[in-house]
């Protein structure tokens, strides 16, 4: 997540470019409604200022809504910084920016490691410290209460793809981000409404199928129900690509359905995506396969009645402008972008649009 200081605000509200048109012409209809909010996240294709606000004032035109992925600051909270000294760093300029453009606000919290979710925060990890421990654990209750003073989200996500974390994590691990999201929202509900605050954890989609982890059948969500009874809203995190699907057309309809089931609660698609480009001895892709893609997630998404979808993000990653070492993972995430790192579009920029262009059913 790039660093806002203080004072960008001016700067990305002074900017203005002008969207590229997309290289070819959507195939599906713009007519009709859609149910859900659309969006991405601030991600940049480097770690560039005047390249993440090009890239901010292309998509927020393509957009009803915006997310950010926040990790939890342990280094500046361990280090005696406040919270709300912490999210001045890094939210406030953002959140204005987002609300000047007239974006519901999404925030997904990360309380372990987004890139690897059998560990811990890698601050956490260098400073020795855990969330098993009760100090930790308040650190984030009160950072949680601060973020919804200052950011005022629409949507709040407590913690992310949890059944994963469940899954591969050590258990002391998992059972601390049971309890620290339920005293959290146990905070929140004691001077907020369900209505007034939705709040959710994300599970990972492809681990409910039985495509990612030991499992090698349908389990489905219901521990996480339990462990979080809390949600008022299911969060979905959802890379088919993979769980080993080879296109997008073989992804079954029922895809987010079925993780709902019968429950009544409304579902937002928080992060996910399809890359343009292969990774060898991974996956195959292409430019066209992920304009598919997007296509075929407008089926997932109406089959689910979802209220919310949100690409993890909108411009491919320059890898090679990233501080070194980069991680391992991070070539399978390197080309979810709808533009390239140029800021050029691809085809799945115009499915995007086409999309977008139907009437929002509130």
């Amino acid at each position: 997540m790039i660093a806002f200081s203080r004072g960008v605000t001016a700067a990305l509200l002074a900017v203005s470019s002008a969207c590229p048109r997309a290289s070819e012409e959507p195939k599906i209809s713009s007519t009709g409604a859609r149910s859900y909010l659309m969006g991405f996240s601030v991600i940049p294709p480097k770690p560039d200022i005047k390249v993440a606000v090009q890239s901010l004032e292309i998509w927020t035109r393509r957009a009803d809504a915006a997310i950010m992925h926040l990790d939890v600051p342990w280094t500046l909270l361990l280090g005696g910084t406040s919270a709300a000294d912490a999210l001045r760093k890094d939210g406030v300029d953002l959140e204005h920016y987002y609300r000047s453009k007239h974006l519901k606000l999404v925030v997904t919290l990360d309380v372990t490691n987004g890139l690897a979710r059998d560990s811990e925060a890698t601050a956490l990890v260098a400073a020795h410290r855990s969330i098993t421990e009760p100090a930790i654990q308040r650190l984030y209750r009160d950072y949680v209460g601060t973020l919804i003073d200052m950011l005022h989200p629409d949507y709040l996500g407590l913690a992310a793809e949890t059944n994963l974390i469940r899954q591969i994590a050590p258990r002391p691990v998992y059972n601390a981000v049971v309890r620290m999201t339920n005293d959290a929202a146990s905070d929140i509900r004691r001077s907020h409404s369900p209505s007034a605050l939705p709040i959710y954890v994300s599970v990972q989609v492809e681990t409910a199928w039985g495509k990612l982890g030991p499992q090698r059948e349908y389990v489905g969500i219901d521990q996480d129900l339990r462990d979080f009874p809390f949600i008022t809203v299911l969060g979905l995190s959802s890379y088919p690509y993979l769980g080993g699907f080879k296109d997008p057309k073989e992804i079954p309809l029922d895809y987010y359905a079925r993780v709902k089931g019968s429950r009544s609660l409304p579902v937002m698609v928080v992060e996910g995506g399809w890359p343009s480009a292969s990774v060898r001895g991974v996956f195959s892709s292409s430019p066209e396969m992920q304009g598919r893609y997007i296509a075929r997630q407008s089926q997932l998404l109406e089959q689910a009645n979802a209220i919310g979808v949100f690409q993890l993000s909108f411009a491919d990653l320059d890898l090679g402008s990233f501080p070194k070492p980069v991680p391992t993972i991070l070539p399978l995430f390197a080309t979810l972008g709808l533009v390239d790192v140029n800021l050029r579009p691809k085809p799945a920029l115009a499915t995007w649009d086409t999309i977008f262009a139907r009437h929002l059913q509130h």
